[in-house]
């Protein structure tokens, strides 16, 4: 008989069994996006056999790949180090990761560039020990939620143009064996919660000042070009300094109302400064520790000697000064002869520091052993009061980074000057195109006369050496100089596609119209730029002259800002560019005071986005009045939809996205604002693009090919590429 009872059971079993399959195999289906994210890296890295990955599977989460750690349907770690993996990294695909916290790829044989595009919220990015080149992306600034980057051990190179201020999350930083040149960011004085730093082993110069007050428990600075001295906290943490060009003259005195130095951390390694690459607990100890007197207090107590020196020397003189007329009679008829030795305290170097000024004692800032001779129709007051103070210039070399051309090489690369190789004329000068034997071609800008006079050339060499220390992938950089014959001759590379202004105002049958993805990429190369110069250089550079005729176009329409730092470095170009005033990029407020701050510059570069959404030139006096200056005829329509569409610019034939466009005219609102204070810093206008992109999601799929943009070049990339 049939136990109709077990056979229900059986039943009811199985089908539950089969349902929480279904469950859990429904549940683990991988976020797609993650799937083809990672697809796509496998392809890149040459589809490593050593990974194990399934070859028609999409299933990652469900089917636990190699490397591959996820939360429900979301990838939250990938972790395949020590793997001898190949290939490169694709520019994109990393941004889709979302939930990925862990990327780690380090110690593989990996080459290429590091992706600009990184997952958005990783904690922590390890691609150490691979074979990658390149620049350290800007994008890393961008990553907020990093605590632990590490590039070393790669072949990185360029300055380090990454803007650390909303990085406050990161507690270890390794960038050691690479050939990373430049000063450090002055943004990385914003790092609050930085331990642990390891920079040796690359090309940097400058100081280390800019890390003097970060939390730091251990720094590695050995085998750069760093030059200065170690600021008085580092000494106090674990630190390794050899391999530089410290000075070795005693530091300056802190400015007043400096806190005193922290005493040394019990619970880390002290002793002072490591010179040759070995902890200080390996049993060296510094002569001034075992006395109880630190470096600066010794330091300052050489300076406090050399000051009482000074003020007695002085009142010595001063108290000579006050003998009878008779008495200076008769010196008058004598050779005027040094004052006794035990009278004068040789001072070779008093610095006016903020500890002591020599102004309040009315006499200058160095003491000579000598005396002036005497003049006996003035008292020693006046002859002190009537010396001019002797200022020594620096000798300024030239950087061995760029080379040095001859005026007879430039003038067969260009013609002589010829028209025919004429590119664009502007405020300093005329560019011409160079084309040299090895079929080599570079844009040479020829500095006006009237801008630098002939006798300018110790100035112009001083330029050039301020100009050579940007890079950047969108700043044009600079290749080399002329400077003879009281010319004075810049070189920079060229990029064939010209300027933006021509792209998008000098129509020509070898020209398309620029596409949308093609305008939100320049706009955000363009901000980009900016970005640098104002937040990430030391010092800081006001560009003073945005317009499109300043960005060019490479093959792949990558925008690369010109003139970056020329009007920072030329005398009275303040002047000169106030020549141009009227044109449409101006600010209201250059145009009242003639002074160009930061914030002018964020107009500028709003008017250029203007330009870039309209067709139109900042300001066109063949239209009709109301519509001459584009920012007037412009800002009221920006957040009216309606009216929008209708200001686009009609080459783009209505082919852009809608939402994208909306977005794209609220950063040009907020950048043209007729109040300064009101305008956005660049770093504010950069992430707003960056969101731009990522929402638009404008990939050729949207619009199918997505060729439009120039026959002069190569067919761009999406703007998911940038």
């Amino acid at each position: 008989m049939v136990d109709f009872g077990r056979v229900i059971m059986v039943l009811f079993t199985s089908t539950y069994f089969i349902l929480l399959v279904w469950i859990s195999s429904t549940a683990a289906t991988t976020d797609p996006t993650h799937v083809a994210a990672l697809k796509a890296m496998f392809q890149s890295m040459n589809s490593p056999s050593q990974l194990g990955w399934p070859t028609n599977a999409d299933d990652p989460c469900g089917q636990s790949w190699k490397g591959i750690t996820c939360s429900a349907n979301s990838v939250t770690q990938i972790v395949l180090s020590n793997l001898a993996l190949t290939g490169t990294l694709l520019p994109y695909g990393f941004q889709d990761l979302t939930s990925l916290t862990n990327l780690d790829i380090s110690n593989n044989n990996l080459f290429g560039p590091i992706p600009y595009q990184l997952p958005p919220n990783v904690q922590r990015l390890n691609f150490a020990h691979n074979n990658l080149t390149g620049a350290v992306p800007y994008s890393i600034s961008n990553l907020t939620s990093l605590t632990d980057l590490n590039l070393s051990h790669n072949q990185l190179q360029q300055a380090l143009n990454v803007n650390f201020q909303y990085l406050s999350t990161l507690s270890k930083l390794d960038l050691s064996f690479n050939s990373l040149a430049g000063d450090l960011p002055q943004t990385m004085s914003s790092l609050s919660g930085i331990t642990t730093m390891y920079l040796q082993n690359n090309q940097f110069t400058g100081t280390i000042d800019i890390l003097a007050n970060l939390p730091l428990h251990s720094l590695n600075v050995e085998n750069n070009n760093f030059t200065g001295w170690i600021p008085e906290r580092l000494k106090n943490i674990d630190i390794q300094s050899g391999g530089n060009a410290w000075s070795s003259v005693p530091a300056p005195p802190p400015p007043p109302g400096t806190p005193p130095v922290p005493k040394s951390n019990q619970h880390h390694k002290s002793g002072g400064v490591s010179t040759t690459g070995q902890d200080a607990s390996s049993g060296t100890i510094d002569e001034g520790k075992k006395s109880g007197i630190g470096g600066g207090g010794i330091a300052g107590i050489v300076i406090s000697i050399i000051v009482v020196g000074a003020v007695v020397a002085f009142f010595l003189m001063k108290r000579k000064s006050k003998k009878s007329s008779s008495d200076v009679e008769k010196l008058g008829s004598q050779s005027t002869a040094p004052l006794p030795s035990n009278e004068v305290h040789e001072v070779t170097s008093v610095q006016t520091s903020s500890v002591f000024d020599l102004k309040r004692f009315d006499t200058s800032a160095s003491i000579n052993l000598k005396p002036p001779p005497i003049d006996r129709h003035k008292s020693f007051d006046d002859n002190e009061h009537s010396k001019k103070s002797t200022i020594v210039k620096k000798t300024v070399t030239a950087p061995a980074d760029v080379q040095s051309y001859s005026i007879a090489d430039l003038q067969i690369t260009t013609g002589s000057f010829s028209v025919d190789h004429l590119v664009s004329e502007g405020s300093f000068g005329r560019v011409y195109r160079a084309q040299f034997d090895d079929g080599k071609v570079l844009a040479v800008k020829k500095i006006d006369s009237s801008v630098l006079p002939n006798d300018f050339s110790e100035d112009f060499i001083e330029i050039v050496a301020n100009i050579s220390h940007l890079h950047h992938p969108n700043v044009t950089e600079l290749v080399g100089y002329c400077s003879e014959h009281g010319q004075h001759l810049l070189v920079y590379e060229f990029h064939k596609n010209g300027s933006l202004h021509d792209f998008l105002h000098v129509s020509d049958e070898y020209s398309k119209p620029l596409i949308w993805n093609s305008r939100v990429k320049i706009a955000l190369g363009t901000a980009r730029a900016l970005e640098y110069l104002h937040e990430v250089c030391s010092p800081s550079i006001v560009h003073k002259n945005i317009k499109s005729g300043n960005i060019l176009l490479d093959a792949e329409l990558n925008p690369h800002l010109s003139d970056c730092g020329l009007a920072s470095y030329v005398p009275n170009a303040e002047q000169i560019l106030n020549h141009n005033v009227g044109s449409g990029y101006d600010a209201p407020e250059v145009a009242l005071s003639g002074q160009y701050t930061f914030k002018s510059d964020v107009y500028s570069f709003g008017v250029v986005m203007l330009e870039l959404l309209s067709g139109r030139k900042p300001f066109d006096s063949s239209r009709l009045r109301a519509e001459q200056s584009l920012v007037r005829w412009a800002t009221p329509q920006l957040h009216d939809i309606d009216a929008l569409a209708k200001m686009v610019d009609p080459a783009l034939k209505g082919l852009y996205p809608v939402k994208s466009l909306s977005r794209f005219a609220d950063v040009i609102a907020l950048c043209v604002q007729s109040e300064p204070e009101f305008r956005p810093p660049m770093s504010e206008v950069v992430q707003a693009m960056v969101r731009l992109v990522q929402r638009a999601n404008m990939s050729r799929r949207t619009f199918g090919s997505d060729h439009g943009g120039s026959l002069r070049g190569s067919d761009e990339p999406a703007i998911q590429d940038i």
